[in-house]
């Protein structure tokens, strides 16, 4: 192990003691950079303004967020394989356990970008028929974690257990799959089949609608009354956007899909379900500034406590990127141009948010400094 170090201490992952070392401690929050990368994709794809360099843009980060699935998935494989003991310290972890809504979500986005852009590389049949099995998966391991995390917590709650917004991390993966399953519900047949996707779709909206708005109470709570968040875990405050961005991206999107369901003498339902949507955006949209500026103090604050790179730093990505999607989605059903603008304006800050946070993994992960153990 010092040859090694010795060899390597001005080059690639001189930080570990073995080459070994890389999959050591790969934990579930490593798919939070999928899901970071994907958003980039899917909001890009959605954006109110388009052209044909932002669509290749768009396309090349699909096929990176793509890629790097692929690597995190087989890495926390072999991570389980050879490292079984420590994967079930993970597991067992009251914060680490959290992060296994990641690997559902990751899936999910990756699925919807396939939709979005992957006819251009695969052809538009076998990308669908990826993304119906990306949809089924994260959104069977999504409700998976959204029960068996928090009866866990519940069972085995200890006395100094603290609200933290990564306890959104596991409930709010059915509302990924909401708002990604609009999307599928065209490929769906019409009829019974496409009436129960709806429905489904909206029960997973509601089931994380209100577990992550709970979850967000608490968490407020505990930042009103109790401590301050550590340093470290300062960006994780920004997880409370997601499920915000997330909610208004869903209920516009199927407010707009019920018109393919709801016809004719049913019209009216579309017609609700639309305005319902629309409403809904207006009121979370709200909410979500009042949260975006709060995240944005705290983590100012956190950073002149000197904040340090983390793999936390991925919280800055994808639920900005839910605000895009949101906001666009909004700003197609109320057809303002004020609010497309600002999701064009979000997207610029998500932009720029993935740019220094995938700049700061790909550098550390040289080093080798983001395998070790946090």
């Amino acid at each position: 192990m010092t040859t090694f170090r010795t060899a390597t201490s001005h080059g690639l992952l001189r930080d570990l003691d073995s080459p070994g070392s890389v999959i050591e401690h790969i934990t579930p929050n490593w798919f939070a950079s999928v899901m970071g990368t994907g958003i980039v994709a899917t909001a890009a794809a959605t954006l109110p303004v388009q052209n044909v360099v932002l669509h290749m843009a768009a396309v090349v980060m699909w096929l990176l967020a793509s890629t790097v699935l692929v690597v995190v998935s087989t890495l926390f494989a072999a991570h389980w394989l050879a490292h079984r003991r420590v994967a079930l310290a993970h597991a067992a972890h009251p914060v680490m356990m959290q992060f296994y809504g990641a690997p559902p979500m990751a899936l999910l986005t990756v699925g919807a970008g396939t939709s979005l852009l992957g006819a251009d590389i695969l052809g538009q049949s076998l990308a669908t028929s990826i993304f119906v099995v990306l949809w089924t998966a994260g959104t069977a391991l999504g409700l998976a974690t959204s029960v068996v995390v928090p009866y866990v917590m519940i069972t085995r709650r200890s006395a100094d257990t603290v609200a933290l917004p990564a306890w959104l991390m596991p409930v709010v993966p059915p509302m990924v799959s909401a708002s990604t399953g609009a999307l599928l519900l065209p490929h769906i047949a019409d009829g019974q089949w496409r009436l129960a996707m709806l429905v489904g779709c909206y029960a997973l909206f509601g089931s994380a609608l209100v577990t992550g708005l709970m979850v967000t109470t608490a968490v407020l709570g505990r930042l009103l009354h109790g401590a301050v968040l550590p340093v470290q875990a300062a960006p994780t405050i920004w997880i409370t956007l997601g499920v915000i961005g997330q909610s208004v991206t869903a209920a516009n999107l199927l407010g707009a899909d019920a018109a393919m369901v709801f016809t004719g003498d049913r019209s009216e339902v579309a017609v609700v379900l639309r305005a319902a949507g629309i409403l809904f955006g207006m009121v979370m949209g709200g909410f979500g500034a009042m949260m975006f500026a709060l995240a944005t103090a705290l983590t100012v604050h956190a950073a002149r406590r000197g904040l340090r790179f983390s793999l936390a730093w991925w919280s800055f990505t994808f639920p900005v990127g839910t605000c895009v999607t949101g906001a666009a989605a909004l700003g197609r059903a109320l057809e303002s141009s004020v609010v497309e603008a600002l999701a064009v304006v979000l997207f610029a800050v998500l932009v720029t948010a993935w740019t220094t946070v995938a700049t700061r993994t790909v550098r550390e992960a040289y080093r080798g400094r983001v395998f070790l153990p946090a």
